[in-house]
C-alpha cells in the first residue's frame, strides 16, 4: 500500500516530529518527503507506504485526532487514485 500525506497548518515547534512517529505508530513507513515554510504556513508532503493492507477510514481517523491536537490539517490519500 502506498499513500500521499499532506499536512498544512501554522508553522510550529514539533511538526514534523509528531506526524513521523505518528506515522511509524500507525505501520507507515516514509518514502520521501519533502516540508517548506511557505511565510508563516507550514507544508509538508509524504510519500508512505505498508507492506500490510491499511484501513484508510482508520488511518485518517488516527491522523485527524493528531492534526487537531497539533492545530495542522492532515490528509492522506492512497496514491492508486493517481493511477
Amino acid at each position: 500500500m502506498k499513500a500521499i500525506v499532506t499536512v498544512i497548518g501554522k508553522d510550529k515547534v514539533g511538526i514534523v516530529a509528531g506526524v513521523s512517529a505518528k506515522l511509524a505508530q500507525l505501520g507507515l513507513n516514509i518514502d520521501d518527503i519533502s516540508q517548506t515554510v511557505l511565510d508563516e504556513f507550514f507544508t509538508m508532503m509524504a510519500v508512505v507506504s505498508s507492506e500490510e493492507k491499511q484501513d484508510f477510514t482508520a488511518l485518517r481517523g488516527e491522523l485527524n485526532e493528531l492534526g487537531e491536537k497539533l492545530k495542522v490539517k492532515i490528509n492522506i490519500q492512497s496514491s492508486a487514485i493517481f493511477d
